[in-house]
């Protein structure tokens, strides 16, 4: 396997795809189109800041997580910093050739009202194959965007420029965060048939004697079984039921307590253990978290 190459600044992103000098020290606007992306294959690339990457052609496979993915559907993909891309070259030259990439440091947006909710952005931790898909009128909204940051970049830095380029980069995300609410509607036939899938898995899980060898069943459990990242899998969730993956886990999991306090006289000890919960205590609070009373409460109530 080769080794990984580290690029640890803006700098260092301008001279691996020998793109002239730095134009800002925390963030650049690649226009891939003009630079030669020819890379060997299996080249691996971790980089310590954020990658915003659009493109309509395929110049190479980008392999992140578990998945492959080209760019020939012209899609939008976002990548945290500190994550392992894994490129194969495979370049296609074709007249509308459009590619971009918006990448930022940390530091840009630290101590901003935008550094205080990256955290909200979870596309960030999506698979490749869980991309944003773009219509051609989101594409342009997103690349009048990138022009602006570009355009910002060209004008001599003063006490208004980190401002307005973090104000740009906080409206495309705020965009890609409305599109990717599009795309969970716009596959809303899939999502079911994966909602279905989970809650399946769920009960199959809570049934079976794997509840009592591994404890509880995780989110990254679900999200291996369906093949999306746990990020992805709880964000459908919340679009389709209003939970999320982990608040999914807990209400099958109250919903069989509810029965079992009620066609059985097991004490609360035994019933939590056979729930998978190592401690009595931690079913009693999460139960009376969903339902408003501790298990004896309901038992006694019903």
């Amino acid at each position: 396997m080769k080794p990984i190459i580290n690029l640890h600044s803006i700098s260092e992103i301008n001279k691996f795809v020998k793109q002239g000098g730095v134009k800002h020290p925390l963030v650049a606007v690649i226009d891939f189109s003009k630079v030669d992306e020819s890379l060997p294959d299996e080249t691996r690339i971790c980089c310590d800041f954020y990658c915003i990457m659009f493109k309509n052609y395929c110049a190479n496979k980008l392999r992140y997580g578990r998945q492959t993915y080209d760019f020939q559907e012209g899609s939008l993909v976002c990548i945290a910093p500190k994550q392992v891309m894994t490129m194969d070259n495979e370049v296609e030259k074709r007249d509308d050739m459009i590619g971009w990439g918006l990448f930022f440091h940390p530091d840009l947006i630290r101590g901003t009202s935008l550094g205080a909710k990256m955290k909200e952005y979870t596309f960030f931790s999506y698979e490749t194959s869980e991309a944003l898909h773009l219509s051609e009128k989101e594409k342009e909204v997103l690349h009048d965007c990138v022009l602006k940051i570009q355009s910002e970049l060209e004008e001599n830095i003063d006490n208004h420029s980190q401002t307005l380029i973090v104000s740009n980069v906080e409206l495309l995300l705020n965009y890609c965060s409305r599109y990717y609410g599009r795309q969970f509607i716009t596959r809303k036939n899939t999502n079911k048939d994966t909602l279905s899938q989970i809650d399946q898995l769920i009960q199959q899980y809570l049934q079976s004697e794997t509840l009592k060898e591994r404890g509880l069943p995780t989110v990254k459990y679900l999200a291996e079984k369906v093949h999306l990242s746990p990020g992805y899998l709880s964000d459908l969730l919340k679009k389709e039921t209003g939970m999320n993956a982990q608040d999914r886990i807990h209400y099958h999991l109250i919903e069989d307590a509810k029965t079992l306090l009620l066609s059985t006289t097991r004490s609360i000890r035994e019933l939590s253990l056979s729930l998978g919960f190592e401690y009595p205590q931690y079913f009693s609070r999460l139960f009376k978290s969903k339902t408003g009373m501790t298990p004896v409460e309901y038992r006694n109530a019903n």
